[in-house]
């Protein structure tokens, strides 16, 4: 996955986040599955910034 399709993801389940946390509460099993994902997002982007510092 290139950096901007990753950004892309993070940006989309952000959104998603937002909405579940919203709709069903932070707890919820759907809210933490997100968050877990977008976790391991942001820790892919941020590998693939530090490679090109």
């Amino acid at each position: 996955m290139n950096v901007a399709d990753l950004l892309n993801r993070i940006e989309s389940l952000r959104r998603s986040m937002i909405e579940v946390a919203i709709d069903k509460g932070f707890s919820s099993n759907e809210s933490i599955e997100i968050s877990r994902e977008l976790d391991n997002l942001l820790n892919q982007y941020e590998k693939v910034k530090s490679l090109d510092t």
